[in-house]
């Protein structure tokens, strides 16, 4: 645990310090607003339940793109600044570096989620929706977030250079999409088995965005980080020697 903490306060160091995390959160927030002010509030009669759902709609979407690009970096920065060589020769475990890393870009990703929170307060002071409805959102938003982080930090595991970790953290962020509508295709029970893969339509459209908590969905992202956080580990332990 100790080791865990030590990399969690770097990293956090780093995102707080660095321009760089506070551009990114700038340009999500600066994106959703845009989003918030053109899809939603312009909508003249629309239900106030229908304009949360439209937030929660595109900001599960800015968020899976700045869990990718906060993750791309946490590893691949590592091995391309060469500093990977003093963690791998420190008593410091391959898992304690991950978790660390990936403690702390889900605590600052929360801080973005969190700074968003005046758009869907905006819509209950004129509308009448329950905090229950936005809390379950945003537990969506959270961990469709860590999902990402996850996917984010495997692609960085693979590679040294942090363009190609984004490449392939989109890639693979594009794909854990793209099951859902591959299963409409399919027979069941295929389309079943599935359509379950599916990390945003099946998951979070269907559940957290119109206020429902469902436990298989939040056991369904926390396997997703537990998966893709495992890979990253292997991937590491396979490419310390090298």
């Amino acid at each position: 645990m100790r080791a865990i903490s030590v990399i969690f306060r770097r990293e956090m160091g780093q995102y707080l310090r660095s321009p760089i995390g506070w551009i990114v959160a700038a340009a999500a927030l600066l994106v959703e607003g845009i989003l918030f002010e053109a899809w939603g509030l312009s909508k003249t009669g629309a239900l106030s339940a229908d304009v949360l759902r439209q937030f929660f709609y595109t900001m599960s979407g800015v968020t899976m793109i700045t869990a990718i690009i906060l993750s791309i970096r946490l590893i691949a920065e590592e091995r391309q600044s060469s500093s990977i060589v003093l963690l791998n020769t420190s008593p410091v475990s391959d898992l304690s570096i991950v978790v660390g890393k990936f403690l702390a870009a889900l605590s600052f990703l929360t801080i973005i989620l969190a700074l968003s929170i005046y758009m869907p307060i905006m819509v209950q002071l004129n509308g009448k929706i329950s905090d229950s409805q936005i809390l379950v959102g945003y537990i969506g938003l959270f961990l469709i977030g860590a999902a990402y982080l996850a996917i984010g930090m495997f692609a960085s595991a693979l590679t040294r250079y942090q363009l190609v970790a984004g490449v392939l953290g989109a890639a693979f962020g594009t794909i854990m999409v793209m099951f859902f509508p591959l299963a409409k295709r399919l027979d069941p029970p295929f389309s079943t088995v599935i359509g379950q893969l599916d990390a945003w339509w099946g998951h979070f459209e269907r559940g957290f965005m119109v206020g429902v908590l469902s436990l298989d969905n939040v056991v369904y992202y926390l396997a997703l980080v537990y998966f893709f956080l495992l890979l990253a580990v292997k991937t590491m332990e396979a490419k310390r020697w090298q």
